[in-house]
């Protein structure tokens, strides 16, 4: 299977609860919670617990629970969201949490129940846009990622990138109307027709695909909210792995520089300049080649190289908003991000579904200006390779442009 997780052998074992947290009144979430906590903290006295709030999403519920005033021990109970099962294999989450935690990428999983699962919480601070701008925290989160993309697949298998069959999963659930009138005309008149996204997508996909971005272990979802940064440790640690999973390296990346935009007010002025991309991209490098043993010598070459493919696909994801499922009714989707197509030339703002057309046809920066011209391993690129350059993506397994 493309999106084939194995947990490493030796890892704990993960009890699976039957219990069912009731999450739509409080002394019913509780009761819940508490049942839990008689398995994972039998010492405490029920009547000490406090459970605080944490997130309270479509996707999910979060709760901490602890006793005393400290928070030294807290256990983390997260309920998944109405029908969330759609677009989350929980399974596959579930093993991904486990492969990171064996790796030293993820905190301790203590058990999964019905409609959820426990887990330890991190110390730390969850960070805003204006934080991952900083080159102290900036580089700590690039090593951080390095480290999970360069976990070994199980006895050198060659994994395959599960990012187009989550899109298929994604279109399946397109609605073709609403009951809604208001609804239904905004849906017809800003929605691309499913025969158009679909035209779109094996679009991206043929040109993705020959970037030769490897394949790699990815979070998917590397939003702000997601990195716990522990000032005091000097570390940080990314949390909720829902759509971690086999994927192309540069999405991961590329996706993790949209979110320098901000999900609820979007402003993609802070969208990384290439300085801090450079920066940014080199920390990159130098960890991912360091935790490969290839040593830690890093080129321009590889850096451009880097660059080049994480921004085709930070575009991919502006333009089709693939972070969060396309369209859905029970989903609320980034609407400022995946609505708001961005300028033409001339400074106006095309429709929706002319926003991915303007950037396949004109955009020379990213798209590449001559198909015809082949890198080494006969991908898309700006210019023929030379030896030099050629070697330097193949030490990374990147195709050199």
């Amino acid at each position: 299977m493309a999106n084939y997780i194995h947990v490493p052998p030796g890892s704990p074992e993960v009890p699976k609860l039957d219990v069912t947290v009731q999450d739509q009144e409080e002394q019913r979430c509780r009761d819940g919670a508490l049942s839990l906590l008689r398995h994972l903290r039998p010492h405490w006295d029920p009547r000490e617990v406090t459970l605080q709030l944490f997130t309270d999403g479509i996707t999910n519920k979060l709760i901490a629970c602890y006793v005393g005033d400290t928070m030294e021990d807290v256990v983390l109970v997260r309920i998944y969201g109405n029908k969330t099962e759609l677009l989350v294999d929980r399974d596959e989450e579930v093993k991904s949490f486990r492969v990171l935690q064996a790796h030293g990428c993820a905190p301790q999983l203590y058990c999964t129940f019905n409609n959820g699962l426990c887990y330890e919480f991190i110390q730390g601070e969850a960070l805003d846009p204006q934080h991952v701008c900083n080159p102290a925290i900036f580089r700590l989160i690039a090593r951080q990622l390095a480290k999970i993309h360069a976990i070994h697949a199980h006895n050198g298998w060659i994994p395959k990138s599960n990012l187009w069959l989550k899109m298929g999963k994604y279109f399946s659930l397109i609605p073709t109307g609403f009951a809604d009138e208001n609804i239904n005309k905004r849906f017809l008149s800003e929605v691309p027709s499913p025969q158009l996204l679909q035209e779109e997508m094996t679009w991206m996909k043929e040109i993705l695909s020959s970037l030769g971005s490897p394949v790699v272990l990815c979070h998917n979802d590397l939003l702000c909210k997601n990195i716990i940064y522990n000032e005091k440790q000097g570390d940080v640690q990314f949390i909720d792995y829902e759509y971690s999973g086999y994927n192309y390296l540069a999405y991961d990346i590329g996706n993790h520089f949209n979110e320098f935009a901000g999900v609820s007010d979007v402003d993609y002025s802070l969208y990384p300049d290439r300085e801090l991309q450079g920066q940014w991209l080199r920390s990159y490098l130098e960890a991912y080649k360091e935790y490969k043993g290839f040593g830690s010598d890093v080129t321009e070459k590889e850096v451009e190289t880097l660059f080049i493919q994480v921004n085709q696909f930070a575009l991919e994801q502006l333009c089709l908003g693939q972070g969060d499922p396309p369209v859905c009714p029970d989903v609320s989707i980034r609407a400022s991000r995946t609505q708001a197509p961005l300028p033409t030339s001339d400074g106006s703002r095309p429709s929706r579904s002319s926003n991915f057309s303007h950037f396949k046809h004109k955009s020379p920066s990213l798209v590449s200006q001559n198909p015809h011209k082949k890198g080494k391993c006969g991908d898309v690129c700006f210019h023929s390779p030379s030896s030099e350059e050629a070697e330097a993506g193949e030490a990374l397994g990147l195709c050199p442009v």
